[in-house]
């Protein structure tokens, strides 16, 4: 009976300070899915970056926040899904260093990403509510540093957030065997207000406003075209611009939240009340929103296409492919 209680921990030399070994509270079917969806994110993301950093047509100011975003989506794919994964199926036995080290790197790339889409928000809104200075405004060097800016208070906000691991790896963990991170009720409202309130707000209140001014770009444009020839045979035409405006914001808004809210209900809600299950399906829905987002803001776009046929048709090595037109 003895060697059957040993065989479930972690450390079985060490059987009063060991962690028993984690049950994955997920069917297997639903483990190799969620392992297969880190590849395709990194796929995905990689073939954004290679595709904006070679080709030199593609080197905007809007471009550079997807390659930004790109970035933080290819490590949440290539760092943070298959070890969130190996966490919570198997026993942590890459220490504490490593441990602190993955919470670190973590919370600098989510942040990162949330911050990249808030800029990406601000961008679109002065594309569409000030399209006369656009050019001025929004600059390829104001946005470069706009994105090192980004990353620098990603990186702050994680050392503040997390100024105790470096320095103590361990400290929060109870046994041996474990990888874990307890936030208190001070730092976990700072978190939520950081991290998820305010870019929410700042997001929904830029695409309302896009959204407002869209619609009425659409029906000013229609009234005009009205004037000037038959209202039956442009007046589908017009309505179906509101229509698609409306989806492709809507989309953006909801896949957002949809992704990040659950993660952040469990931060609010009652620690007791949540299931496990639940809570690591959270996690890794928050993280699989890298795997949505090149879907969302690349894959719309006619050049990505063009892109990736030249990339997995190698025409790329060829001389002179960087001055390819991809307009």
């Amino acid at each position: 009976m003895e060697v059957e209680e040993g065989a479930e921990l972690c450390f079985p030399q060490f059987p009063n300070t060991s962690c028993r070994k984690p049950l994955s509270p997920w069917p297997e079917t639903v483990t190799i899915v969620l392992y297969s969806i880190s590849p395709i994110t990194v796929t995905l993301n990689l073939l954004i970056i290679i595709s904006i950093s070679h080709f030199r047509q593609l080197h905007t100011p809007t471009n550079i926040l997807l390659l930004s975003l790109a970035v933080s989506d290819l490590l949440v794919g290539l760092v943070l899904m298959p070890v969130e994964v190996l966490r919570k199926t198997s026993c942590w036995f890459l220490g504490d260093f490593v441990c602190a080290t993955y919470t670190i790197v973590g919370t600098i790339i989510t942040s990162a990403s949330i911050g990249t889409i808030v800029l990406i928000s601000v961008d679109r809104y002065v594309a569409i509510c000030d399209p006369l200075h656009y050019t001025t405004k929004v600059t390829g060097r104001r946005v470069k540093f706009c994105v090192h800016l980004c990353w620098l208070c990603s990186f702050s906000y994680s050392l503040l957030f997390l100024k105790d691991l470096p320095t103590q790896p361990g400290r929060y963990k109870s046994c041996y065997g474990a990888c874990v991170f307890y936030i208190d009720n001070n730092l976990g409202t700072v978190e939520l207000v950081l991290t998820f309130f305010l870019p929410v707000t700042v997001i929904i209140a830029l695409y309302l406003r896009i959204f407002a001014v869209a619609v009425s770009q659409a029906r000013a444009m229609r009234s005009h075209i009205t004037a000037v020839t038959l209202q039956l045979s442009v007046s589908p035409k017009a309505k179906k611009s509101e229509l698609k405006a409306a989806r492709n914001l809507g989309v953006l808004v909801l896949v957002f939240l949809m992704c990040f809210a659950p993660n952040y209900g469990i931060v609010i809600a009652d620690p007791q009340l949540i299931i496990e299950s639940f809570a690591s399906f959270a996690v890794h829905l928050y993280y699989s929103n890298s795997c949505l987002n090149p879907v969302i803001y690349a894959l719309f776009y006619p050049w990505f296409r063009k892109a990736v046929k030249l990339i997995v048709t190698l025409q790329i090595l060829q001389p002179g492919s960087s001055e390819t037109n991809m307009l």
